[in-house]
C-alpha cells in the first residue's frame, strides 16, 4: 500500500469528485430526504488516506447528517460507500467501529454517571467478559482487562486526563469531555477518526491542545475527517478540504485553494456580496 503524506495531495486537482491515489472511504450516490428536503446528495467522493480532510459549509449544509450516514447512525434514501474496500450500507454504528472507523460528536457522548476510566473502558471491543457465562470465569478475560487498562492509562496520559481517571465523566469541562470522547475512540485502534466541530465550546487555552491531537493522529498514520467552522483552525491543519453547501459538494482543494474558490464564497456569502450596494 503506497505511503501518503499531505504533500501527496499537491499533485491532485482541485475539483468536486476528483479521484485520489489512496483513498480509504469512497462515497458513490448518498442521498438522504426529510420530507422534500434534500439533505445529502454526495454524487461522489473519496478521503484520502493518511491525510487531514477537513468538512466544512454553511450552516445547513447537511454536513453532521453525512456523518451520521456514513457511520451507520442514519440510512440514506440511496447510494452506497466503502471503507478500505468493504460495503458499509446497512451495517450498524457499532460494526462500523469495529472495522476502524470511528467518530466523535458535536454534543458530547461521554457517560457522566460513570468515571473518566469506565468511559474509556467501554470503548474497547471484543471484550471476552461481556457475556454472562463468560464473565462468571474471570481467569478467561482478567488479562484481556488488565491490557485494556493499561491502554486507558497511556490514552489518558496523553491526552492529560490521567489524574481525572477516577472523576466521574459528568464533573468535566466541555473541553475536557472533547479530549475524553477522542481518547475513547482511540481504543478501538481506528484508523480513521472522524470528529465533529471538535473545537466547539472549548475553552480557548484547550484549542491548542486540541489541534496537537488532532495533527498527532494523522502522524501516527491514521485519516481524519473533521468538521469545523473555525476557519483558522481548518486552513491552520487541513491537508484537504470538502465544501458542502445544501447537501452537494460543491468544491474540493488544499486550503489554498478553497480560500479563493468564488463557489465557496458565494456558499458563505452570498451570490450578490460583490455586487454594488444602491444608497
Amino acid at each position: 500500500m503506497p505511503e501518503t503524506t499531505p504533500h501527496t495531495m499537491d499533485a491532485i486537482e482541485a475539483r468536486p469528485g476528483v479521484s485520489k491515489p489512496d483513498p480509504i472511504l469512497t462515497i458513490d450516490g448518498v442521498q438522504r430526504n426529510f420530507g422534500g428536503l434534500r439533505a445529502v446528495d454526495v454524487d461522489h467522493l473519496e478521503i484520502q488516506r493518511g491525510v487531514i480532510t477537513a468538512l466544512i459549509g454553511p450552516n445547513g449544509a447537511g454536513k453532521t447528517t453525512f456523518f451520521n450516514l456514513l457511520t451507520g447512525f442514519d440510512a440514506p434514501n440511496e447510494g452506497e460507500w466503502t471503507f478500505e474496500g468493504e460495503s458499509l450500507g446497512g451495517m450498524p454504528s457499532h460494526q462500523v467501529t469495529r472495522r476502524g472507523m470511528v467518530r466523535t460528536f458535536q454534543l458530547t457522548k461521554a457517560l457522566s454517571r460513570l468515571t473518566v476510566m469506565d468511559n474509556m473502558l467501554l470503548g474497547a471491543t471484543g471484550q471476552r467478559g461481556e457475556g454472562f457465562l463468560p464473565a462468571l470465569f474471570r481467569p478467561g478475560w482478567s488479562q484481556q482487562e488488565a491490557d485494556n487498562t493499561a491502554r486507558a492509562e497511556d490514552l489518558l496520559t496523553r491526552f492529560k486526563l490521567i489524574d481525572k481517571k477516577d472523576d466521574y465523566a459528568g464533573e468535566l469541562s466541555g473541553g475536557q469531555r472533547k479530549l475524553l470522547e477522542m481518547a475513547r475512540a482511540l481504543m478501538v485502534e481506528p484508523s480513521l477518526v472522524m470528529l465533529d466541530e471538535p473545537m466547539a465550546g472549548v475553552n480557548p487555552a484547550l484549542v491548542q491542545s486540541l489541534l496537537g491531537h488532532v495533527t498527532a493522529l494523522r502522524d501516527e498514520g491514521m485519516s481524519v475527517i473533521f468538521v469545523e467552522h473555525d476557519m483558522d483552525v481548518v486552513m491552520g491543519i487541513s491537508d484537504w478540504v470538502v465544501v458542502l453547501a445544501e447537501g452537494r459538494v460543491i468544491a474540493e482543494g488544499r486550503p489554498s485553494d478553497i480560500m479563493n474558490n468564488d463557489a465557496v464564497i458565494d456558499a458563505y456569502l452570498g451570490s450578490s456580496h460583490d455586487e454594488p450596494t444602491e444608497e
